[in-house]
């Protein structure tokens, strides 16, 4: 025992030779500060307190809102709808990596990093090499990625087309939410129950770590589906891929496939700044919390209406503020019949377009008419994670914003409804946020004190 202890005083005495801080307490060093910067195409929407929900008579008397006041930290909020144009964007990378995978197979030195040069390390699986470009017409590329597409007895008029059906994208996330449950019957005490459902736990991940497989191409025939009785064939064939609608919001997306854009974007921000070494990773990206989307589309105006401040869909010339319908069987009046090209309108106070209006919005909360009474009133998100053996009623995702087809009530900031997260709709699309890090101030984050070791 004595021994033991002389050896621990050893190392103690070594350890305190080397160091750098006196035997002080000062931290780990050498450690890089971190600023985060203002994510490409986003607003910075400060930290604050509102009364959630309707300010005013609930004219639909729906019954699903129950003002009360709650407090929102800070994010980055994308400025417009995703829009087709960088929807497509995730698209071609999934198809580019379907082609890679394939013709690892005979050319892996040219689509496959399997050895890292500098160290030696052995990449089991490989990772993808992205610096080669994928020859499509190439000899021995042709035959093999002739999978991807559509067999011949498919094709129409014998033209050669993605199979999109086989355009899947796959990730893993970490269920948080029963991931922090405590078990306290597990081996009959709390500190192994406490431990067997944490993310770095010891007990089997299977309970929290999830696999999602969703096909990410968008639903194009959503435009027939929500109107049988209506011509747009035109929207149908185009929408998604003609460069007349590069800058419109991606529709016929569901709640599934925009949380697997959001992953994605993650990592390929994520990727680019391990290549530049050293660099911390950013927080993720995400759909907005619906505490979250009323306080970015308040834009700083307590208890009104609409993301401009007043109470009226028009400015002080007449024009409409947004796109809706706001007659009957009028959609024209506002300037566009069906979706239009974002930013179209002016922003609200906070640089955010379209928070009104165009196409309603995806937001990561579940709908419960009643959840305004029992989330917190910091931060408030009402999460579950439906499985597909779940009753639809639990499948019910909030919906914000109003689209081009709705009323004017759907316009309201307040406004509350819900679709299904399997379920895509040709008047939904979505934008993401990211959570703001470190201290947060209520104007602006350049303005914000950082604090680093020297």
């Amino acid at each position: 025992m004595k021994r033991v202890l002389f050896y621990l005083a050893a190392l103690i005495l070594l350890g305190s030779c080397g160091s750098s801080g006196n035997g002080e307490l000062i931290g780990v060093q050498e450690r890089k500060p971190f600023y985060q910067p203002m994510p490409f195409g986003m607003s910075y929407i400060p930290l604050g307190s509102y009364t959630m929900g309707v300010g005013d008579e609930d004219e639909a008397y729906a019954m699903v809102h129950q003002p009360k006041t709650i407090t929102v930290t800070a994010f980055y909020m994308d400025e417009t709808e995703i829009t087709n144009n960088e929807y497509r964007q995730f698209v071609y990378w999934v198809r580019d990596s379907i082609a890679r995978v394939l013709l690892g197979d005979i050319l892996p030195e040219d689509y496959l990093i399997e050895e890292d040069e500098k160290t030696g390390e052995i990449f089991d699986p490989p990772f993808l090499n992205w610096q080669t470009r994928i020859d499509w017409q190439g000899e021995e590329e042709k035959d093999v990625l002739e999978e991807m597409f559509l067999p011949e007895n498919e094709r129409y008029f014998r033209k050669k087309e993605l199979d999109t059906r086989k355009l899947n994208y796959e990730y893993y996330w970490v269920d948080l939410l029963a991931a922090s449950k405590k078990d306290f019957t597990k081996e009959g005490n709390q500190q192994a129950g406490s431990l067997a459902n944490r993310p770095q736990g010891l007990q089997d991940r299977s309970v929290y770590v999830r696999k999602e497989l969703i096909n990410v191409y968008p639903d194009t025939l959503v435009w027939l589906f929500d109107y049988s009785y209506s011509f747009n064939e035109p929207l149908t064939q185009k929408y998604f891929w003609h460069p007349a609608y590069d800058n419109y919001p991606v529709v016929g997306v569901n709640w599934r496939q925009a949380k697997g854009f959001c992953v994605w974007r993650t990592q390929l921000k994520n990727t680019y700044l391990a290549q530049k070494g050293g660099e911390a990773n950013i927080h993720d990206y995400r759909l907005p919390t619906e505490a979250e989307w009323e306080w970015a589309a308040r834009g700083g105006h307590d208890f009104n209406p609409y993301p401009w401040g007043g109470p009226y869909t028009r400015n002080d010339k007449g024009c409409f503020l947004g796109n809706y319908k706001p007659l009957r069987g009028n959609y024209s009046d506002d300037g566009g019949a069906t979706p239009i090209i974002v930013a179209h309108y002016p922003p609200n106070d906070w640089g955010l377009y379209d928070m009104s209006g165009n196409v309603a919005e995806w937001t990561s909360d579940a709908f419960d008419e009643s959840s305004y009474n029992f989330t917190w009133d910091l931060n408030p998100h009402y999460q579950y994670n439906a499985d597909d053996n779940d009753p639809p009623v639990l499948k019910r995702k909030v919906v914000r914003g109003g689209s081009w087809k709705d009323i004017r009530y759907y316009m309201q900031v307040a406004s509350r409804t819900y679709e299904y997260q399997d379920t895509a709709k040709s008047y939904i699309g979505f934008r993401c946020v990211q959570p703001y890090l470190g201290r947060q101030k209520d104007d602006n984050p350049s303005k914000a004190s950082h604090i680093y070791n020297k």
